[in-house]
């Protein structure tokens, strides 16, 4: 059993100072996805990886009633945490009191204008929700992949699925999710 499994549990009989030793122990991990899911953000983004892991760790860790089954479980809470924490700032960026429709301006370059993929990324959030609902297991694939930046060897580990099924499911996914966006836009 490994250092996470064994606090995990740990926190599961209520240990209180264990949840304060999770987070040292995952926190290069939980960082290096967070800097892969940002690398596929909009230039314009301003969220640093180490602050999308301490919104994901207070939104994980400030929840009472949780509680993980181990590794693979933890990581895909932190990857659902992490979308949901993303998805929430693109909304909350579309909304006219928060610049919506304005632009970023670069001052090291001031004519040139950054654009923004928070409509992109509505647009997908709608999506595998819809997909979520019609083929739940697929969608939390596609979640693992997209906003956790697992690879197909470490996704199918998380869900429990074989590399087989992960490729089916991800081949299905991505065809399906490719359809729906091109409908929405």
């Amino acid at each position: 059993m490994n250092d996470v499994t064994r606090i995990l549990e740990a926190i599961q009989q209520g240990d209180r100072q264990a949840a304060a030793d999770l987070l040292p122990v995952l926190y290069d991990e939980l960082r290096k996805l967070a800097a892969q899911k940002l690398a596929h953000e909009s230039p314009g983004q301003t969220l640093q990886p180490t602050a999308l892991v301490h919104e994901a760790w207070l939104k994980l860790a400030g929840s009472h009633a949780q509680s993980w089954n181990g590794r693979d479980h933890f990581f895909s809470a932190a990857a659902e945490a992490m979308r949901r924490i993303l998805i929430d700032r693109a909304r909350k960026r579309k909304r006219e009191r928060h610049g919506h429709g304005l632009r970023r301006v670069d001052l090291c370059e001031i004519d040139v204008a950054v654009t923004t993929d928070d409509e992109w990324l509505l647009c997908m959030d709608e999506a595998l929700s819809k997909l979520a609902a019609e083929e739940p297991a697929k969608a939390e694939l596609v979640k693992l992949r997209y906003f956790a930046g697992l690879s197909i060897p470490e996704a199918p580990q998380a869900l429990g699925i074989s590399a087989a099924t992960a490729n089916r499911h991800w081949t299905y996914a991505r065809a399906w999710l490719f359809s729906e966006l091109k409908r929405m836009r």
